[in-house]
């Protein structure tokens, strides 16, 4: 099959042929429709992610497709099912799944990071019967494959861990695909939204997707301040969705007393944090990583009355071909809205 391969951490991808996956007894190939292109890609390229430990690597972690086979162990899935999968796959049998908390499984494994992704036309995923999400009737691949994982990340970010509800002041800092889901969540959740992001163009995305105002984070300005000032006390949620000590200072200086922020961006290195500000406003602070794959059915349900529309923020469908220089092009910031690569095309 092809597939895009780097040979060292930063190193120029490539497409080229490799041997084609083997489905696991517990699992099974998925032959990949549509692949998305995520900055959590990047940071494995860049070396960020420790979970990439032998090179050559494939990256791509949010896909969907059709199961081409299946291990022995697998009872629900069987070739020919259209499915999506969620960036974490548990093993549905340690202590965290037994509790439902698949998306901090204990022995959890990520395409594109533990192994080989979807980059490629084919990817085996493990524990089939746990991990792959069944497509609803007329899903489009492309639209689909992002609810494995930035669609569904920003989900739970904004309804489980930030708890937003209606009438909410949810300040979302960093509209890439995760924070232009995060704000049209928000929004569809009642939130009151103001979107933060250096680029005009992701902010008219974000106002397109129900954001209520719109903070231009181009240096010149404290940002915090201009989000405290259009809220009147700061935002009861604030969220950084892009990782980055600049993003993580000002989303917590964004909220009001006992806020809550999520951190939903990865932060490569130290970050200093504004601890004082925490501890004198009683703020909380949460994690989001990810959703499992029980927890998608109140998502699906929302996108198939219409209320959620993941479709919209797909902007721009790439051949497998034009994925290196995509992948290598987010070190100077990419395009506005979710790139999806479609691995069967040239």
């Amino acid at each position: 099959m092809r597939a895009v391969v780097y040979e060292a951490f930063g190193a120029e991808p490539e497409v080229r042929e490799v041997a084609d996956p083997v489905a696991p007894p517990e699992g099974a190939v998925i032959r990949v429709e549509a692949t998305g292109l995520c900055r959590s890609d990047w940071h494995g390229w860049m070396g960020h992610d420790d979970d990439i430990r032998v090179l050559p690597h494939v990256p791509g972690h949010e896909l969907a497709g059709v199961v081409e086979s299946v291990g022995p162990g697998v009872t629900t899935r069987r070739p020919g099912d259209r499915v999506m999968v969620p960036f974490i796959c548990a093993c549905g049998t340690c202590r965290q799944c037994a509790a439902g908390d698949h998306q901090v499984c204990e022995r959890q494994t990520q395409p594109g990071f533990t192994h080989w992704g979807s980059f490629a036309e084919k990817v085996a995923i493990g524990h089939a019967d746990v991990n792959l999400v069944p497509l609803p009737d007329g899903m489009a691949f492309a639209t689909a494959a992002s609810l494995g994982c930035r669609f569904a990340t920003a989900f739970r970010a904004v309804v489980a861990q930030g708890g937003v509800r209606a009438g909410d002041w949810v300040a979302v800092h960093g509209c890439g695909g995760v924070g232009l889901s995060a704000v049209m969540i928000a929004a569809a959740s009642g939130a009151r939204v103001v979107a933060v992001d250096v680029s005009p163009a992701a902010l008219d995305l974000a106002a397109r997707f129900g954001a209520a105002e719109c903070v231009r984070a181009d240096g010149s300005a404290d940002t915090a301040a201009e989000v405290r000032e259009i809220t009147g006390e700061g935002a009861h949620v604030s969220l950084d969705a892009l990782g980055g000590a600049a993003t993580c200072a000002a989303s917590i200086a964004s909220l009001r007393r006992r806020g809550r922020h999520v951190q939903v961006g990865l932060l490569p290195g130290a970050t200093e944090l504004p601890m004082g500000r925490v501890i004198a406003h009683e703020l909380e602070i949460v994690g989001s990583h990810g959703m499992a794959a029980h927890a998608y059915p109140p998502m699906l349900e929302m996108i198939a009355a219409g209320t959620l529309r993941p479709d919209l923020l797909v902007t721009r469908t790439i051949g497998l071909g034009e994925a290196p220089s995509a992948l290598t092009a987010l070190s100077h910031g990419g395009v506005a809205g979710i790139t999806m690569i479609e691995p069967r095309r040239p």
